[in-house]
C-alpha cells in the first residue's frame, strides 16, 4: 500500500455562476441543513444528565456547528444573487434562499440569546413567506411557505415574550410591524424582487391551472391544508371529483343502458375512493408524527384548523363517497324489478309483493348486505369529533341509522317470505315500524338538517315525503303477508318440531353471540317431543344344567415303595424305577 503517495492532490474547481448548476446549490443546502441538525443533537445531549461532566464542551461545539450551518447558508445566497442576476434564477427561487438563510441568522441570534436582533431576522423571514405562499404558482408551494411559517411563528411568539412586549401573542401585528420596517435592509432589492414575483406567479397560474387545489369549505368555514403531503393525494382526489361529475352529467344527459351507467358510475366512485383512501393515510401519519414529536403546527391566525381537523374531515369524506357507492349499487339491484322500491336519493314507491316470480330469490340478501356496510360506515361517522361537535349533523346521521337499520328490516323481511317464515317476515315489518319513527322523531329535534343542503357534506338524501312513501311501503308488504300467511295455513304456525331446520342467517349470528338453542326451544315450547321411553325388562339367563354321568373310575398305578437317597433320585434320571 502507497498510503496515496505518488499522487497529486487536485483541489476541485471553484463554483461559480458560469459553472454553478441545480446540484451546486443542492449540495450547499444539504450542508447548511446538515452543519444546523448536528448542532441541535449536541444541543440536545447537553441537557441530559448524563452528559453533565461535559456539557460546556458539547454546547460549544453545537455553536461552532451552528455558525458553520450559517455560513453553508450565506454561501448559497450570495450563489443565488448571482444567478438572478444573469437570469438563471428566477425571483421566486432568490426570495426563498434569502428566507431560508434569515430564518438561520434568527434562530443562531436567538440560541446566543440575542432575542432583539433574532426577532428582526424572523418577522422578516415570515413576512416573505407570506407573500411566498399568496403568490405562489401552485397549491404545493403555497403549502411549503405556510408550513416553514407555523415553523417560526412560535420562535417568533418567543422573542417577543423575551422582550416583554404586551401583545406577544399576536404574531402577525408583531411581523407586520417589524417587517414593514426592516426588510428594505435586510433584503436586497425587495420591491423588485416582490413585483416580479407577481408576475412569475401570473404566468405560472395560467400554464399550471390544474396543479391549484380547490377551496375545501366545512360549514361555511375554509379547511387549510398546511402540509405539502397532504396536497398531493388532495389534488388526486380532486381529479377523481372532476371524473365523477362528468359522469353523472353523462348519466343524467345521455340515454344508455342501466348496465353501463352503473358501471360508469361505480368505476367514478371506486377512483375517488381510492385517493381518499391514500389522503387519509397521509393525514393518520402526520397526525402519529405530531403526537411523537409532541410539537404543534397549528398556526396563531384565528379561525384554522390542525392536522387531526384535517384528518377527521378526509375520514369523513371517505365514508360519505363509500355510502354513496353502496346506493349505487343498491339503485343497482332494485332496478331489475318491474317497479321502484324505496331509496335513499328517490322517492319510494309502494313495494311490489314478495311472492312475484320476476324477482330474483338472491336479490334481497344482496341488498341486505349492503345496508349493513352502509349501517357500519354511519356508525363510524357518528364517532368522529366534528360530526360529535355539531348537533344538527349528529342528529342528521343516527336518522340516517334508524332509517337504514328500518330498510335493512324491510328488506330482510322479503327474505323471509319466500320460505314461507311470514312470522318472521310481520315481526321484522314491526321493527322497521319502530326503526322509522324512531328517525322521525330524531329530525324533528334538529334545527336543520346538514346533509341535505347539498354542499360538501351532501351524500344521503332524506325528505319527510321519503317516510311518507317508506311507510306505505311498509303496510303494503304487510298486507300482502299476511294474506300468503292466511291463505298457506290459515295463519297457523304450523311448523313441525321434528322437522325444525335453523332460522335464516343462524350461522351468521353466531359469530356475535352464543346462543343455546335446545335451552330456547324448551322455553318456547318448541322443542321435539320425545318419545316414550320403554322399559325393558331384563331376560331370564337359562343356563345350561350339568348332567352328571356316572363313570368307571380310572386305575391308578401302584406307587412303588420309596427308597431314600440320592441311588432313588438318580435312578429316576437313567429310567431305574
Amino acid at each position: 500500500m502507497t498510503h496515496g503517495k505518488g499522487r497529486d492532490f487536485k483541489k476541485l474547481p471553484p463554483i461559480t455562476p458560469e459553472n454553478a448548476k441545480d446540484g451546486h446549490l443542492e449540495l450547499l443546502l444539504l450542508e447548511a441543513e446538515r452543519a444546523w441538525a448536528y448542532s441541535q443533537e449536541l444541543s440536545t445531549a447537553a441537557l441530559q444528565p448524563s452528559n453533565e461532566e461535559r456539557a460546556s464542551t458539547l454546547r460549544h461545539s453545537a455553536t461552532g456547528r451552528f455558525r458553520r450551518a450559517v455560513n453553508w447558508s450565506t454561501q448559497l445566497l450570495s450563489l443565488c444573487q448571482s444567478l438572478h442576476g444573469s437570469g438563471r434564477l428566477s425571483a421566486a427561487g432568490l426570495l426563498q434562499a434569502t428566507t431560508y438563510t434569515l430564518i438561520l441568522n434568527g434562530r443562531f441570534l436567538r440560541h446566543r440569546d440575542d432575542v432583539e436582533d433574532a426577532l428582526v431576522q424572523l418577522s422578516v423571514a415570515k413576512g416573505l413567506l407570506d407573500e411566498l405562499a399568496g403568490r405562489a404558482g401552485t397549491s404545493r408551494d403555497q403549502a411549503l411557505a405556510t408550513l416553514w411559517g407555523d415553523e417560526i411563528a412560535p420562535e417568533i411568539r418567543y422573542c417577543a415574550h423575551e422582550m416583554g412586549r404586551e401583545k406577544a401573542y399576536d404574531v402577525d401585528g408583531i411581523v407586520k410591524e417589524i417587517s414593514g420596517k426592516n426588510r428594505g435592509q435586510l433584503v436586497e432589492g425587495y420591491d423588485g424582487l416582490v413585483a416580479s414575483l407577481k408576475k412569475e406567479g401570473e404566468t405560472s397560474g395560467t400554464t399550471e391551472g390544474r396543479k391549484r387545489l380547490g377551496a375545501l369549505e366545512w360549514e361555511g368555514q375554509p379547511v387549510p391544508v398546511r402540509n405539502p403531503e397532504l396536497v398531493d393525494v388532495l389534488l388526486k382526489v380532486q381529479d377523481a371529483k372532476a371524473r365523477l361529475g362528468v359522469a353523472d352529467e353523462d348519466k343524467g344527459g345521455k340515454k344508455e343502458g342501466k348496465t353501463s351507467i352503473s358501471k360508469k358510475g361505480v368505476a367514478a366512485y371506486d377512483a375517488i375512493l381510492l385517493a381518499l383512501s391514500d389522503a387519509e393515510e397521509v393525514a393518520r401519519k402526520l397526525v402519529e408524527a405530531q403526537q411523537l414529536s409532541g410539537a404543534s403546527t397549528a398556526s396563531s391566525a384565528a379561525g384554522t384548523r390542525d392536522i387531526h381537523f384535517v384528518h377527521a374531515y378526509i375520514v369523513y369524506q371517505l365514508l360519505s363517497r363509500r355510502i354513496q357507492r353502496d346506493l349505487l349499487l343498491i339503485s343497482t339491484l332494485l332496478s331489475s324489478e318491474s317497479s321502484p322500491n324505496p331509496r335513499s336519493t328517490q322517492k319510494p314507491k309502494p313495494s311490489i309483493k314478495a311472492k312475484e316470480p320476476g324477482v330474483d330469490a338472491r336479490l334481497y340478501p344482496a341488498v341486505v348486505k349492503l345496508l349493513e356496510t352502509i349501517l357500519q360506515s354511519l356508525g363510524q361517522m357518528r364517532n368522529l369529533s366534528i360530526v360529535d361537535e355539531s348537533p344538527d349533523l349528529a342528529a342528521a346521521v343516527e336518522a340516517r341509522l334508524s332509517f337504514t337499520k328500518a330498510r335493512r328490516c324491510f328488506y330482510l323481511a322479503r327474505c323471509y317470505a319466500p320460505v314461507k317464515k311470514y312470522a318472521e317476515a310481520l315481526t321484522l315489518i314491526q321493527h322497521a315500524n319502530i326503526h322509522v319513527r324512531e328517525a322521525r322523531s330524531v329530525l324533528s329535534t334538529a334545527d336543520s338538517d346538514p346533509i341535505n343542503f347539498g354542499g360538501s357534506s351532501s351524500f344521503y338524501l332524506l325528505n319527510a315525503e321519503d317516510f311518507d312513501t317508506f311507510d306505505a311501503s311498509l303496510a303494503s308488504d304487510a298486507l300482502s303477508f299476511k294474506n300468503d300467511w292466511f291463505g298457506y295455513n290459515g295463519g297457523q304456525e304450523g311448523v313441525d318440531p321434528k322437522t325444525y331446520k335453523k332460522p335464516l342467517f343462524f350461522d351468521i349470528a353466531l359469530n356475535y353471540v352464543q346462543l343455546d338453542m335446545e335451552r330456547l326451544e324448551e322455553r318456547s315450547g318448541k322443542a321435539p317431543s320425545k318419545a316414550p321411553a320403554v322399559k325393558v325388562e331384563p331376560k331370564a339367563i337359562t343356563r345350561a344344567k350339568v348332567e352328571e354321568q356316572e363313570r368307571a373310575a380310572t386305575p391308578e398305578p401302584p406307587q412303588a415303595a420309596s427308597s431314600g437317597g440320592i441311588s432313588s433320585l438318580l435312578g429316576g434320571w437313567w429310567g431305574r424305577k
